[in-house]
């Protein structure tokens, strides 16, 4: 045998050659492994039995997977894989499936063939993953499409390619807030609301004074307006450029939104926002921020907010939302206070936090759990999945 094929059929020969597969195949479901995980891994499975699949699992975990949100995901992955059967990294990966199928014949494998098991192996295949025909219980990991990673996938972890379809996505989303029912009145053509009192009198009194045709008054509906408060501090700073294509995208589909971000001082780019090339939006709006990926002063840019913006940019039901993880460097007695007074004068006000999304997430920096307490609604948004929730969620507002 040559001296490639015995490397190749050697289990030190297998090992990196599958380690670099499983690799793979994290990043084709979303998540995100480098090639100096994949060593790290390579190193500690020098210390432990390749024969037990525990210890195994437990290896890659603590050195591929750091976000817990993706726990489920990396099971049912590991689980694929361990088993042999890898078709999926050709299904969710997605592209040249159908071409090397055509160019590809394959062939079954022989039923009653005794098969091969090495501790060295880890039980997996070094073939190509084409080859392999994938049964039945793998068919709730092939649900996850390439389409539902996108959506699933935390933003923190997008790829170039991936925040491009991000933003054609945000900017298919309608963002609609509920209308609010105003104090005043307009006729009705409905049996309902109020009687028109003044209406009925005059129509009637040609009819000789009796009360023969009502008329009907209903209230009112409005638009809200939207308040819009983004953290561009250096703890968001993986999520900035994100948000502001959301926020982009708020303010063209909608007139009466206002946007602000904050760092250690408040920025209006409400202006710059309103331009309809998103990178010449976000480009104008990153040049007039000067505390960009900074410190983080919640309460002093709210307080400016409240002092210098409030009563121009709230009422007649004005729905305010902060973004921000929380992380506060200002006093807790002022963050305090100018969240009391922010209450007061929105009908509404709800925090986006990017780490809410995680299953174990607890708000136990000292900025969160001081605000906590004046919010009406605390949501993730982390994925484009929250995104739509969120839009939901502003359908409905009472």
């Amino acid at each position: 045998m040559p001296a490639v094929e015995a490397a190749a059929e050697s289990p030190a020969g297998r090992l990196p050659a599958n380690l670099l597969r499983f690799g793979r195949l994290l990043r084709r479901v979303g998540i995100g492994v480098n090639a100096g995980q994949v060593t790290d891994l390579a190193r500690s499975l020098e210390w432990i039995d390749l024969g037990h699949k525990e210890d195994v699992y437990h290896a890659a975990r603590c050195t591929l997977l750091h976000d817990a949100r993706q726990i489920e995901l990396f099971n049912r992955a590991f689980e694929l894989f361990w088993s042999g059967q890898v078709e999926l990294l050709v299904e969710m990966g997605g592209s040249d499936r159908n071409s090397r199928r055509r160019n590809t014949p394959t062939t079954p494998p022989e039923s009653d063939q005794p098969v091969r098991r090495d501790s060295r192996r880890m039980d997996m295949p070094v073939g190509d993953p084409g080859e392999e025909s994938m049964p039945d219980e793998t068919s709730v990991l092939a649900s996850y499409s390439p389409q539902e990673i996108l959506y699933r996938k935390d933003f923190a972890l997008f790829n170039e390619e991936e925040l491009l379809a991000a933003r054609q996505v945000l900017k298919n989303m309608t963002w609609q807030l509920k209308p609010r029912r105003s104090r005043r009145t307009a006729r009705s053509n409905r049996r309902s609301g109020r009687l028109d009192m003044r209406r009925v009198l005059r129509d009637n009194l040609a009819l000789g004074g009796e009360l023969v045709q009502l008329s009907w008054r209903q209230r009112k509906t409005k638009s809200r307006p939207l308040v819009l408060i983004c953290d561009i501090s250096g703890s968001m700073e993986r999520y900035s450029r994100l948000l502001l294509q959301f926020l982009h995208s708020l303010v063209q589909g909608n007139h009466r939104i206002e946007t602000f971000v904050f760092g250690t001082r408040l920025t209006c780019i409400t202006p710059a926002l309103r331009r309809r090339d998103v990178n010449t939006a976000i480009d104008h709006a990153a040049s007039l921020v000067v505390d960009w990926s900074g410190g983080t002063r919640i309460g002093e840019s709210l307080k400016t907010f409240n002092y210098r913006w409030s009563r121009r940019v709230l009422g007649h039901g004005a729905v305010v939302m902060i973004i921000s993880d929380g992380w506060d460097r200002g006093e807790p007695g002022m963050l305090r206070d100018e969240m009391q007074r922010l209450k007061a004068s929105a009908s509404r006000l709800i925090w986006l936090n990017p780490l809410a999304g995680a299953s174990d997430y607890k708000p136990l920096v000292r900025g969160m759990q001081t605000a906590l307490p004046f919010v009406d609604d605390f949501l993730p948004l982390h994925n484009l999945s929250s995104l739509e929730q969120l839009a939901r969620r502003l359908e409905t507002l009472q």
